[in-house]
Formats: structure tokens, C-alpha cells, sequence
């Protein structure tokens, strides 16, 4: 027997990805969704009184659904892939399969269907399962994030553009650019759950034939059929038109939201690494944890390194299925099926992955105030030029006089600290020691908070209009944590 250890093992799986979405995209999951879908086909048949050859008998009894039933979830996988050996054909081998348990439904089962049935009516369910998990999880960070943002956001911090000192803003005023990228986020993948389309019983070319024949020219029949099938599904909306398969559009419009929540997450990850180098804002860090098998001080921001490799993976998986939309030719052709493999299942477990770390992250961020007050401090007197140039020319200044002071000692000051002579500070002290600047407080110009504007209201009415309802909508589920696996 083969060592399971000898053989690949998918990080997503064995490392990043939680059990409950690494199980819905197994084998096992996937085969019983199958007969479930024989199940709700056979059904909706019987009900809308399917009839035998002779025009008289119904064609599937009571009997034969109720050992259907009975056989949902005794799939021999073993058993199944020998058929397939045999067969050449996944879905023949579980057809086949299921006869071996369930003998009695054997003549009902796939009755009319097309394997498209269940391969596509089953990625759909998984996927529409999937985003719903996503969206939870999602909501559950943003909840976190809008907790730290509250409590942060009158922390005055320094702001940057172009990854150069800028005004002030605050720590919380800058956790609200990261929400509301994840809000948009959760917006967009609801609205791909919310309005994802069920393949339903379209036959082999989506012309709905097979099941014409079976109900002898009834089209209102048929057309019910395809509703029945859906709604027993949870799914209110049917694909109005396919071929063999459903469009493979939606699965890019779903892969594209999927993304864009990377595209976040990436751009997240970024700002704590670059926070992290600034020793202003940590991750968690474990008392045990080891930052380097060399240097044993370092305190590296491993967290968010892997959500961005993570993201990274996740946004190339749109421009694959964007390919195979591209691609298809005509009513169906089957060089989507390997990659659709691939990238479906991949897809969510890396969207999970990402969250579960985002999750950890917005959960356990630390705060280095003092490290944040004194780069504060650093830069504060070139941010505190402008209003002390405005009291110099209330207190009688010339403006163009004072402007010209400002330019030459903040220049100066900056030669020196460049130089290595000097210090941000020092421009306070110049400036202090001009007589232009001799009638002007400068005590009420060193107070960070003069210069972070509306930072803190902003953290509060973003929260108040766009986090409240997200937090109504997803109460049951908030608060919940997420443990790495390493």
C-alpha cells in the first residue's frame, strides 16, 4: 500500500484551508450530491405523473424511489472506480455503482439526463455553498476590523503617499480603507450567491428533448420539470437557455469576485508588512513562535506574508476561467472539465484560506503606540509648518516673509537629517528662535490630534452606514475565531 506520505499533498488542504470547505469539494461530497440530484429528477417525474410505455402505469413507484432514498450516502468509491476503469466514464462508473446497492432503480435512474445533470447542477450547488461560507466568513472579518478601527480611531498616526511622510490620519481611519474594500467585497459575492442560476433538466444539447419524449409532447410538463427540479435544490432561478453545459460565464463572474476579495487581502497583507517594518503595527505572535531558524530575534509578519501569497494564487485563478468561457465551442466541448477540477475547488479553498488568516489577523492586530507617537513626533513639525505659518501671519507676519523662512529652515533641517547631523526636531527649534515666530504658541500646534482632520468621525459614520448592517445580517455568525494550522 502506498504511504500517504509519499505522495503530493494539496497545502490548501493539508495546511490552510478549513474541514467544512475542504469536505464540501471531496469525493464523497460530490458522489452523494449526484444522487441526490437522481433523487430530486426522479421525484419530480413521479409527481408530475410520468407514465410507462403503456400510457396507463406510472413509470417510477413508490417503491423504487424509496430504495433510492435508502442508498443516498452507501457510495463504495472503490467499487465506482472500477467501473470507471472499465468504463471511461465518471459518471456511467456511479450509475452503475448505485445499481450494484439499489438494484430496483436501476431503469430510473438518470432518466432523461444528460451527465451535465449532475456535474453541473453539483458545481453549482457546491459553489453557491461555498460563497455562502465565504460571505460569512468574510462578515465575521469585517466585524473584527470595525472592532479595532473603534478603538484606534482617534490614534493619530503619520499618513503616507507614494510611502512618503504625509498629514496625520489616524490608526482607525486607516483600518477603514481596508474595510471598506472587504465590504465591497462581501456585496459582490453576494450578490453572485444570491443570484446564481441552477442548471436544471436541460437534456443533452439544453433543448430539453429527452424529457419532451418522456412526457409525450406535455411542454408545460417539461418547463415544470425544470422548475421542480430547481426549487427542490433551494435554487429560485434556472439558466433561461444552455447547451450541454451551463454557461461557463458564471463561473468566471463568480472566480471574479473571488479576486477581487484576493485583490483585498493583498493589498492588506501589504500595509501590516510595511507596518510591521515601521514596528508600528504587529500581528500576533505566538509565545512560542520562531521568527527564524538563524536569527532568533526577528519578529517577522509570517501572517500576513502567507495571505498575500495566498491572494496572490487566488487572483490568477479568474484569467483560467475567463480562458474557458473563451473557449467552449458551440453547444459543449470537454477541454473545460480537467481545469474546471482545478480551479473551482482551488478557488474557494484559497478564498477560504485568505479569510481564515484575515480572520486571525484582524483579531490578534497590536498597536505599538509608542512607537507610533514618536515617529509622530518626528515628522510633526514639517506637518505643523503650515498652521504655524498661518498664526505667524495672524500675529502681524508678512506672509511672503514668513513662507520664505519656513522653506529655508525646513530645508536646512532636512540637509542635516539626510546628512546624518541632525534631526526632524531641530526645525521646531529653528523656528522658535526667529523673531518672525516670536508672538506664536507653539504649544497648541504640537498636539497630534489638531492635524488628523475628520478621521475620527469618518471611522464612526462608515462604521454606523456600512458595517451596522452587515453586522444585522450575519449577527448569528460574528464573533467567530480562526486557529492556523501552522
Amino acid at each position: 500500500m502506498t504511504n500517504p506520505n509519499a505522495v503530493y499533498d494539496n497545502p490548501l488542504i493539508g495546511r490552510y484551508a478549513s474541514k467544512a470547505m475542504s469536505e464540501r469539494w471531496g469525493p464523497l461530497r460530490k458522489f452523494q450530491t449526484w444522487r441526490r440530484l437522481w433523487l430530486t429528477l426522479a421525484e419530480a417525474e413521479a409527481e408530475l405523473g410520468l407514465l410507462a410505455a403503456d400510457g396507463v402505469t406510472p413509470r417510477i413507484s413508490p417503491a423504487q424511489l424509496a430504495e433510492l432514498r435508502a442508498h443516498l450516502d452507501d457510495i463504495d468509491l472503490p467499487n465506482a472506480a472500477e467501473h470507471e476503469k472499465r468504463l471511461r466514464h465518471d459518471v456511467m462508473a456511479h450509475i452503475h455503482a448505485l445499481g450494484d446497492v439499489a438494484p430496483e432503480c436501476r431503469d430510473i435512474v438518470h432518466l432523461g439526463a444528460t451527465s451535465c445533470y449532475v456535474t453541473d447542477n453539483t458545481d453549482l450547488i457546491l459553489m453557491r455553498e461555498s460563497l455562502h461560507q465565504v460571505c460569512e466568513t468574510l462578515a465575521a472579518v469585517i466585524d473584527a476590523l470595525a472592532r479595532f478601527a473603534t478603538t484606534w480611531k482617534d490614534e493619530p498616526t503619520l499618513g503616507f503617499t507614494h510611502f512618503q511622510p504625509a498629514q496625520l490620519t489616524t490608526v482607525g481611519k486607516r483600518a477603514c480603507l481596508w474595510l471598506f474594500d472587504l465590504t465591497l467585497d462581501l456585496e459582490a459575492l453576494e450578490q453572485r450567491r444570491d443570484e446564481l442560476p441552477f442548471r436544471g433538466a436541460k437534456g443533452t444539447t439544453g433543448t430539453q428533448a429527452s424529457f419532451l419524449s418522456l412526457f409525450r409532447g406535455n411542454h408545460e410538463a417539461v418547463k415544470e420539470l425544470d422548475r421542480r427540479v430547481a426549487a427542490k435544490c433551494g435554487f429560485s432561478r434556472v439558466v433561461p437557455v444552455c447547451g450541454q453545459t451551463y454557461t461557463r460565464k458564471l463561473d468566471t463572474q463568480v472566480l471574479d469576485a473571488c479576486g477581487g476579495l484576493a485583490q483585498t487581502a493583498h493589498k492588506w497583507g501589504t500595509d501590516l508588512r510595511l507596518l510591521a517594518h515601521r514596528q508600528e503595527i504587529d500581528e500576533p505572535f505566538e509565545t512560542e513562535q520562531v521568527g527564524s531558524s538563524a536569527m532568533a530575534y526577528k519578529r517577522n509578519p509570517m501572517r500576513a506574508e502567507r495571505m498575500c501569497s495566498l491572494a496572490r494564487f487566488l487572483m490568477g485563478m479568474p484569467a483560467i476561467a475567463a480562458d474557458t468561457a473563451a473557449t467552449q465551442w458551440l453547444e459543449r466541448t470537454l477541454d473545460d472539465s480537467a481545469c474546471r477540477r482545478l480551479y473551482l475547488p482551488q478557488s474557494f479553498l484559497c478564498a477560504d484560506a485568505v479569510l481564515r488568516i484575515a480572520l486571525n489577523l484582524a483579531n490578534g492586530l497590536v498597536v505599538n503606540q509608542v512607537v507610533i507617537a514618536r515617529n509622530v513626533r518626528e515628522f510633526l513639525p514639517y506637518i505643523a509648518t503650515e498652521n504655524l505659518m498661518m498664526a505667524a501671519v495672524q500675529s502681524g507676519g508678512d506672509r511672503q516673509h514668513v513662507h520664505e523662512i519656513v522653506r529655508k529652515h525646513s530645508h536646512a533641517v532636512t540637509a542635516r537629517v539626510k546628512a546624518g547631523t541632525g534631526s526632524p526636531s531641530e526645525l521646531f527649534e529653528a523656528l522658535q528662535s526667529d523673531p518672525a515666530f516670536a508672538k506664536v504658541n507653539f504649544a497648541e500646534s504640537l498636539d497630534p490630534r489638531q492635524y488628523v482632520g475628520r478621521s475620527p468621525e469618518q471611522v464612526a459614520e462608515f462604521i454606523a452606514d456600512h458595517v451596522e448592517p452587515i453586522r444585522k445580517r450575519y449577527a448569528a455568525v460574528l464573533g467567530m475565531t480562526a486557529e492556523l494550522q501552522v
